[in-house]
């Protein structure tokens, strides 16, 4: 089957998703045509690529790419790709270069802007239409790179709007994770958990912002960390606060509703903090002691008091702002998907903050995580139902209407309605049919 423009909008009703949305091959290359080629995808951020020569390579819907850091500190964004036969310049995820970066075929040499710096045999082009130094041997750059506070983004389109009229109110995302850094900068650390699922990359985002899945899902979870929780803190008068990031998961269902989700056009979607934002342990106190001799005591709780927990900017990236992690999703197939969890260590907190948010980090991302694990069960369940023919239809109408809109932001009455995913395929939709 091919799809028009009408057909694709057919897949699409204003509370429920037809199931080829997620299983169709014929589909899926549509998306890697008319999103991923054309939006703001997440490369990374620039403290993977601290000195002249580092290397980190990405892939931005279906082309391997490079960031790489040049002579005069500039991050670039270039394809991974030889001019000269075409072969990939970098196999590693990443490194460095001593001097410049050297294709293994045939020993074509390029600086880390893509610009050519040697080529061997050279005579031998003389009097052909090759211009050496010309356009013919740099290294293709991506069309479109832009920075915000140190995470760095490319576009496989000439034109479009800039990355952070893109954003738009998603950019909260990077400044209270920034912000919340005494020293106003985060740092990645140099560990990324790959995930490859095997489910279309949707699942993954219809997730995010489900908190309704959270108690049930995770329920086994948060029994079993509210069961050490409380053997430690009758041993021993009290627990570390580390256990209420898993032992939250045993709230009852009904209280999810008392969040809030808000969703922005573009796709983009915030789920309002339930986490207790500032704990009065004495490793949090030390932590706001050290915000305030940065801030001052107005800045810091403006800054602290931000209720946000989670942000997704569409289609591809899920931020979580107060734990410094982030998950990059790079679809591969219709029916399978990697995610890359990163995490991010503020500059200037202390060590035990640092610790604190780590281990969140590896409670919910690492291979031994329950967590990570049961979801991923989940995606993989959710393509082969939707890949039967149980039913034509994804339902998505939880407490459709009962939400308060103003302008084109629709913020939820109710923590477990479905406006997020009504809010994604709203943006799925305009995508797909935008300009044809």
């Amino acid at each position: 089957m091919t799809y028009g423009v009408n057909e694709l909008r057919a897949m699409v009703e204003h509370d429920r998703v037809h199931r080829r949305v997620y299983t169709d091959p014929e589909i899926f290359e549509i998306e890697m045509e008319r999103i991923f080629n054309r939006v703001w995808t997440y490369v990374g951020h620039e403290s993977q690529v601290k000195k002249p020569g580092d290397y980190w390579t990405v892939q931005i819907g279906r082309q391997p790419m490079i960031m790489t850091r040049h002579d005069d500190g500039q991050v670039h964004v270039l394809y991974n790709r030889c001019p000269h036969r075409g072969n990939l310049l970098i196999g590693d995820r990443h490194g460095s270069v001593d001097k410049s970066i050297i294709c293994s075929y045939h020993a074509w040499q390029f600086n880390c802007d893509g610009s050519p710096k040697a080529i061997p045999l050279a005579k031998g082009y003389d009097g052909t239409t090759l211009e050496l130094g010309g356009p013919a041997c740099h290294v293709k750059r991506a069309p479109r790179v832009a920075n915000y506070r140190g995470f760095v983004f490319a576009s496989l389109a000439d034109s479009g709007p800039s990355l952070l009229d893109w954003l738009g109110d998603a950019k909260i995302a990077f400044d209270q994770m920034c912000d919340r850094a005494p020293d106003g900068e985060v740092e990645v650390v140099p560990i990324c958990f790959r995930v490859v699922q095997q489910s279309n990359w949707k699942f993954f985002l219809d997730n995010q912002l489900d908190v309704a899945h959270a108690v049930v899902t995770h329920e086994s979870t948060g029994r079993a960390a509210t069961d050490v929780q409380d053997e430690v803190k009758g041993r021993e008068g009290s627990a570390p606060f580390d256990y209420h990031f898993l032992s939250a998961f045993t709230m009852p269902l009904g209280t999810w509703d008392k969040m809030t989700t808000v969703n922005h056009p573009g796709g983009h979607s915030i789920l309002e903090g339930y986490m207790r934002l500032r704990p009065q342990d004495p490793v949090s106190l030390d932590y706001e002691a050290a915000m305030k001799r940065r801030y001052g005591e107005a800045r810091t709780n403006q800054i602290l008091d931000t209720n946000i927990h989670h942000v997704i900017c569409y289609p591809g990236l899920s931020i979580q702002p107060p734990l410094q992690q982030l998950r990059a999703i790079r679809p591969l197939a219709v029916d399978k998907t990697l995610t890359e969890l990163w995490h991010f260590r503020l500059k200037g907190a202390s060590d035990a903050i640092y610790r604190r948010a780590l281990g969140y980090y590896n409670m919910v991302n690492s291979p031994s995580t329950m967590v990570n694990a049961d979801d991923l069960w989940n995606f993989r369940k959710s393509h082969e139902g939707l890949a039967s023919d149980g039913g034509e239809w994804v339902n998505y109408q939880r407490y459709l209407g009962q939400d308060e809109e103003q302008g084109r932001v629709l913020r939820t009455r109710m923590g477990t309605s479905e406006a997020p995913l009504r809010n994604y395929f709203t943006a799925w939709t305009d995508y797909m049919t935008a300009g044809n």
